[in-house]
């Protein structure tokens, strides 16, 4: 049997696995992926593939092929890895010294542009041939795909739409330089700083980490907003309406039938962040808004799960007159 490898590298975890040629997933790990640089995240790739080989191994033979996901800029046809941001540019040509390492032929690319391929391959693209993937984890990117076929811009950076104002005003100061991006307040990190600034305007019950490095945690925010903690509810209706006006602003320029959501986030996230967020998209009576999937590597897709979220979703439908769909592919 012919299996494929497959990493996704993101702002907080390592997934690596291996699936079969239909996508079934047949085995994976999950390591940390804390890292300052490329190189370093580099090495943290490879330290964790050998462990990977080492303590999971293959099912039958060596793979046929690897798949990696990154953040930041990718150049997938000459298998280049650009940059992680602005100020951490270090390109390596980490396709080829991957394949050199393991003996097995190697393809890099973003990792929300291969979430988007794996969506118009294996997911909702075979209903679709206009979609919009959003991707909200440690930052917010998206992947648009047009009458079929997927859009990357002229220096690979199309999608980057977490440095996109969006009108909620906090004051926040993003990565970036500019203030108040989208993502400095729906994304992992955004939760973070927001909390941080908006912490002596409200009463909270949450657990703001003193240490350097450490987060809040999304989960404990979200749980403490429901119930009813003045500063999670603050973050929580931000977010809702940052996210909305986002999904809002993108419907209008690309016009897709469907909208999938996905990311860390998207699978923590309470009900209250989807509802302002679907409210406001369900003006379009032909747009379809999807629940969330996780992906384990480029161009396949990995642990689709329905929790409340979908299935609070699914109870907006009659009153609203608005499709909602989920995938178990």
């Amino acid at each position: 049997m012919e299996t494929y490898l497959g990493l996704d590298l993101g702002g907080t975890k390592l997934l690596i696995g291996e699936v079969d040629s239909h996508g079934n997933i047949l085995r994976y790990k999950k390591y940390d992926s804390g890292y300052f640089n490329q190189q370093a995240a580099s090495e943290i790739i490879k330290s964790s593939l050998d462990d990977y080989i080492r303590t999971v191994g293959w099912c039958d033979q060596k793979p046929v092929g690897m798949g990696v996901g990154l953040i930041g800029r990718v150049d997938p046809n000459q298998g280049i890895w650009l940059q992680i941001d602005p100020s951490r540019t270090q390109p390596i040509a980490l396709a080829k010294e991957l394949s050199d390492i393991y003996g097995i032929p190697c393809h890099i690319d973003n990792d929300v542009k291969s979430a988007t391929r794996a969506e118009r391959v294996w997911g909702f693209g075979q209903i679709s041939k206009n979609f919009i993937y959003i991707n909200v984890g440690t930052g917010i990117a998206v992947g648009t795909v047009i009458n079929g076929r997927q859009i990357r811009g002229s220096h690979f950076n199309a999608g980057e739409v977490g440095h996109v104002r969006v009108g909620v005003n906090l004051g926040i100061k993003c990565g970036c330089g500019r203030m108040d991006c989208v993502e400095a307040i729906a994304a992992g990190i955004g939760f973070d700083n927001c909390a941080r600034l908006l912490r002596n305007r409200y009463e909270t019950n949450l657990h703001i980490p003193a240490e350097k490095g450490e987060r809040v945690l999304i989960s404990e925010v979200f749980a403490l907003s429901q119930k009813g903690d003045p500063l999670c509810v603050a973050l929580v209706e931000n977010a809702s309406e940052a996210l909305a006006n986002l999904i809002m602003n993108l419907v209008r320029v690309t016009d897709p039938d469907t909208v999938v959501l996905g990311g860390g986030i998207v699978s923590d996230l309470s009900a209250k962040l989807f509802y302002k967020a679907v409210f406001l998209v369900v003006e379009f009576n032909e747009l379809v808004v999807i629940g969330a999937f996780d992906y384990i590597y480029p161009y396949l897709v990995a642990n689709h799960r329905i929790d409340l979220v979908y299935k609070n979703l699914l109870c907006l439908v009659p009153p609203y007159n608005m499709n909602v769909r989920l995938s178990l592919l």
